[in-house]
């Protein structure tokens, strides 16, 4: 599947960013709410679809869970350098973290309205050089 500005957002429980937002600046998202406890993440065995079909990939991750980390570097493995990763983490992450989070962009907030509008800009222009 192959869907020019397509979004993905991957945060836990019921919980997404602005998915209305984002869909009205023409961006389609899809909704991961990542594995049930207990289960691991498909990236981390077989891949995923939504990833790879994702032109840019939103992700409120806890650094502090063993599986979150191993998502976030098998998501640097396998996405393309020109698809936008935006990681959203909590206060004091970003240092503690800062190794792994190199080549992603960070947020330590819940990302504002502008924040995502900046994003959804990236992603497009990752899809207009491409073409």
């Amino acid at each position: 599947m192959d869907i020019e500005g397509l979004i993905l957002d991957v945060t836990p429980a019921d919980g997404e960013f602005d998915r209305s937002f984002l869909e009205k600046l023409g961006h389609p998202v899809l909704i991961c709410h990542g594995p049930e406890m207990g289960h691991t993440c498909p990236i981390l065995k077989d891949g995923c679809e939504m990833v790879d079909s994702a032109h840019g990939i939103i992700f409120q991750i806890d650094l502090e869970r063993p599986q979150h980390r191993a998502i976030l570097k098998r998501y640097k493995e396998v996405v393309a350098e020109d698809v936008p990763i935006v990681v959203v983490v909590r206060e004091g992450q970003r240092a503690k973290y800062h190794d792994l989070l190199t080549g992603v962009q960070v947020w330590e907030t819940e990302p504002t309205i502008s924040e995502l509008d900046g994003f959804a800009a990236e992603v497009e222009a990752a899809d207009w050089t491409r073409e």
